[in-house]
């Protein structure tokens, strides 16, 4: 079946709509574990410029979102340090969707269920453009970065690997 050129509205654009920004949509076909190399590889676009959200927790248990250039990692301790926490994991999979609202590979740091902090690798901010999950598993927007995770309180920190 042939993928559609427009996505149905997610909690993610509803935001993006509220708050005046304007986005582009990108749908490509989801593969399981294929993560931004498969969405940049689909699009035609550098996984550098994919910037994927991660939900994750400090050691109180308390959620936080990171978001980080496709082609890189986050460095746990790094962003511990940053962000003055003694420790920094992953959100186990239905922690996280129950925290955002989002599926895993769906996740979008735009309309999240619950409110947490944000932060973002400072050279995403660099960015012209960035592509960002829309809120669905297949489904990314095109926005340019600085205003948008401005609006959105995201924090620069340097944590990638």
């Amino acid at each position: 079946m042939p993928r559609k050129d427009h996505a149905s509205q997610t909690p993610a654009t509803a935001w993006l709509e509220r708050e005046g920004f304007v986005h582009s949509e990108h749908l490509y076909d989801y593969v399981e574990r294929g993560g931004t190399a498969e969405s940049a590889k689909q699009l035609g676009v550098d996984e550098h410029a994919v910037v994927k959200t991660l939900v994750m927790q400090d050691e109180h248990a308390k959620p936080l979102v990171v978001l980080m250039h496709g082609d890189r990692q986050v460095s746990l301790k790094a962003l511990a340090r940053e962000i003055g926490c003694k420790k920094v994991e992953p959100c186990a999979p239905e922690v996280a969707q129950r925290h955002s609202g989002y599926p895993v590979g769906g996740t979008s740091p735009f309309g999240t269920k619950k409110p947490m902090p944000v932060y973002v690798e400072a050279s995403v901010l660099a960015l012209e453009r960035i592509f960002i999950n829309g809120g669905r598993r297949g489904y990314l927007v095109g926005l340019a970065p600085r205003p948008v995770l401005e609006r959105l309180g995201a924090r620069p920190v340097r944590c990638s690997t």
